[in-house]
């Protein structure tokens, strides 16, 4: 049998996020294309997302991240992944999971597309870089663990910077009510089926922890 993703039980009994109330949310439509055509990230559309996330920077901290923090602890406590290392947390904005990830490798960078949430952290976690997701400023086959935390997908960057036995944990903190979401399954199939993944949910959230086959 081929194994795609495998699911665990939750551990907590909140209840599941229910029906998709995102679906046709207009970073829902970005993250599909960028996921699944090549030529989906362009300049343009950088620029204009890059613009989107400086204009929300400044709230952005006032949102709630006590609960949206629990599938990133599940997913670091029952995914199979060992601390230490090098590690890249994508799409960073204002530093809310910085300081817990960053206690877990021996280096991380922080890295987010917009300037204005950059300036906007409060953590001094990591090492905090202004980049694009689709061209990440490191070698190949460098880098340990890759956290993606409701942000977007770049397979081909995924398989670039991942070590043999490096891993990709993506994380929805609200489940499918996340703006930015794929489902586990679509994930696997934008990596092309090079990486076979074991997720589950805590809180209000998902997770899944990719690795190569």
């Amino acid at each position: 049998m081929d194994i795609k993703v495998t699911y665990l039980p939750r551990l907590d009994s909140a209840v599941g996020t229910g029906a998709d109330a995102n679906e046709d949310h207009p970073m829902r439509k970005v993250t599909r294309q960028v996921a699944f055509d090549p030529g989906g990230w362009t300049s343009d559309r950088a620029q204009k997302v890059a613009k989107l996330f400086d204009e929300l920077a400044g709230t952005w901290k006032d949102k709630d991240f006590n609960s949206r923090i629990l599938p990133v602890v599940d997913a670091m406590a029952r995914g199979g992944i060992k601390p230490g290392g090098i590690g890249i947390e994508l799409g960073c904005g204002t530093g809310a999971y910085s300081s817990t990830l960053s206690d877990y490798f021996d280096a991380l960078l922080c890295i987010d597309i917009s300037f204005e949430m950059l300036a906007n952290s409060a953590q001094s976690s990591g090492f905090r870089i202004r980049g694009d997701g689709a061209t990440l400023p490191v070698r190949d086959r460098t880098v340990d663990g890759l956290f993606c935390i409701n942000t977007l997908l770049f397979p081909a960057e995924v398989d670039r910077i991942l070590t043999e036995n490096g891993y990709l944990v993506w994380v929805s903190s609200s489940g499918n009510q996340t703006p930015i979401y794929l489902s586990p399954a679509e994930v696997f199939a934008a990596l092309e089926r090079k990486f076979t993944g074991v997720s589950s949910e805590a809180g209000p959230g998902t997770w899944t922890v990719f690795r190569r086959r």
